[in-house]
């Protein structure tokens, strides 16, 4: 029954994906639909959906339909640069030939689209503006562990040290999509990441030259990005133990906080992790809440009975005191404004040739609908489709203004050069161009999507390997049952 309730909830949160997407498309298609028609343009198609027509109407002329495909739509516009090789071909149109337009008609219309996508970006800003939506960003730029044999090890840098700039760039938080310390890292140029921090007890701020690693990519995997071997900083603070467990047996409350391990003051759980692997007895020093002075708290790590084969334990959840959950609530012009900046630099990155970011690191309509799936199933998650679909119709936007044939920008590129030769671009030109651009696109989308599903099989395969695992059992002390 579980198994049947599971699927009737993943079913409706795909319904829900599928409408948002949709949602999108449609109303950027519908900006040139309403642009051509004040521009009085010949309208041969108005279809939501792409494929064989489920449902199709006549009226003023124009053919409405409902296609099989549900992924956006299209405005079928024979006086501008047929679109056949994306749309099908339009049925035969009346023998009169059709008037010809100004550049300045294609302009108006194509633009139209863009404006419209980003409209509906202020739109979906302005919700925001009004529920807000979580963050979930790593604020704090302190280091809270250095991973041994990495780079940062190598070049100097310290659990406790502060980032403040990654070449030059300052950072303000750890993690975020902008100008935090994993995006500056990622996204870095050249050979070398010069990094700027703060560090306790010297003035002034240090600057270390650092190399990177990136794992290779396969097949079905992405290559990785770059990474020089540093963790966020997070204060260490008990959410629950478990049951016999060390931390149990050593009287460690909900709400600790363990701030050293044997003298060494404590950044990040993964020098403790580190050091449980010992197996052999430790001191926490620990700050419990109400009580002016820490306690010492000895205890001795231990395997568990379950699951077989781990490393030895305390016993210890700690609570996610590290991500910001927030709610934040930015104007729906700061939101734009975020999405551009975001998409330039994404951009700037997979075009640059320093640069590891490249097109197989970007995502399609299956990585898109992905992403909207996880965060509608998560219990704030309506937040954040609210703000997802801000930064993607202006994702929309902007990249259908690269002047390529078959986007909105190539219809204005040739509209200008139309208006500078004072005649139309020849139609056997935009013909070959069209479809050559075209075959580009789909072989992009293709190649995307093979990325975007190989990502989507792992993940499914890791959430029920995650579901499989057998929770953690200690053994309870010696004469209980």
């Amino acid at each position: 029954m579980d198994f049947i309730w599971t699927l009737i909830k993943g079913g409706v949160v795909l319904i829900q994906v599928i409408l948002v997407f949709n949602v999108l498309i449609v109303v950027h298609e519908l900006g040139h639909f309403l642009a051509a028609r004040w521009r009085g343009l010949k309208i041969d198609k108005f279809q939501v959906w792409f494929g064989k027509c489920l449902w199709k109407k006549r009226i003023g002329g124009v053919q409405y339909g409902l296609g099989t495909i549900p992924a956006g739509g299209f405005v079928a516009l024979p006086q501008m640069a047929p679109m056949e090789v994306l749309e099908g071909a339009n049925e035969k149109i009346e023998a009169e030939a059709l008037a010809p337009i100004s550049p300045l008609d294609k302009i108006i219309v194509a633009i139209a689209g863009p404006l419209f996508s980003i409209l509906l970006a202020l739109v979906f800003g302005m919700v925001v503006w009004v529920v807000g939506y979580p963050k979930r960003v790593i604020e704090s730029t302190v280091i809270g562990f250095v991973q041994e044999g990495s780079p940062a090890e190598e070049a100097g840098l310290m659990a406790g040290d502060e980032i403040v700039t990654i070449n030059g760039d300052e950072v303000h938080q750890f993690f975020g999509m902008l100008d935090s310390v994993i995006e500056r890292i990622s996204m870095s140029e050249g050979e070398i990441i010069r990094v700027g921090v703060r560090r306790p007890g010297e003035g002034g701020i240090l600057y270390f030259d650092s190399g990177f690693l990136k794992e290779g990519g396969g097949l079905t995997t992405r290559p990785g990005l770059r990474k020089i071997g540093i963790g966020n900083h997070m204060s260490l603070v008990v959410e629950s133990v478990l049951k016999d467990s060390p931390a149990e047996r050593a009287g460690l409350l909900p709400g600790d906080e363990v701030v050293a391990a044997n003298g060494t003051k404590l950044y990040s759980d993964q020098v403790l992790v580190g050091m449980t692997k010992a197996e052999v007895p430790m001191m926490l020093e620990v700050m419990r809440e109400g009580e002016a002075a820490s306690r010492v708290v000895e205890l001795t790590p231990v395997r568990p009975i379950q699951p077989e084969g781990v490393d030895p334990m305390l016993g210890i959840r700690w609570s996610n005191t590290f991500f910001s959950e927030a709610l934040d609530h930015p104007t729906p012009i700061a939101q734009v404004v975020f999405s551009m900046r975001l998409i330039w630099r994404t951009i700037s990155a997979v075009a640059s040739p320093d640069s590891d970011v490249s097109v197989k690191h970007l995502s399609g309509p299956v990585g898109i609908s992905n992403h909207y799936f996880s965060m509608l199933r998560a219990p704030d998650g309506w937040r954040m489709v609210f703000w997802f679909s801000v930064v993607l119709n202006v994702n929309l936007a902007v990249l259908n203004m690269l002047p390529f044939p078959v986007l909105d920008g190539g219809h204005i590129t040739m509209a200008l050069a139309e208006m500078i030769r004072r005649k139309p671009v020849n139609i056997r030109v935009i013909e070959v161009l069209q479809t050559a651009c075209a075959l580009l696109l789909i072989s992009f989308m293709i190649f995307v999507t093979w990325f975007d599903s190989a990502d989507t099989v792992r993940d499914v395969g890791n959430s029920m390997a995650q579901e499989e695992l057998l929770p953690i059992k200690f053994a309870p002390p010696a004469g209980t049952q």
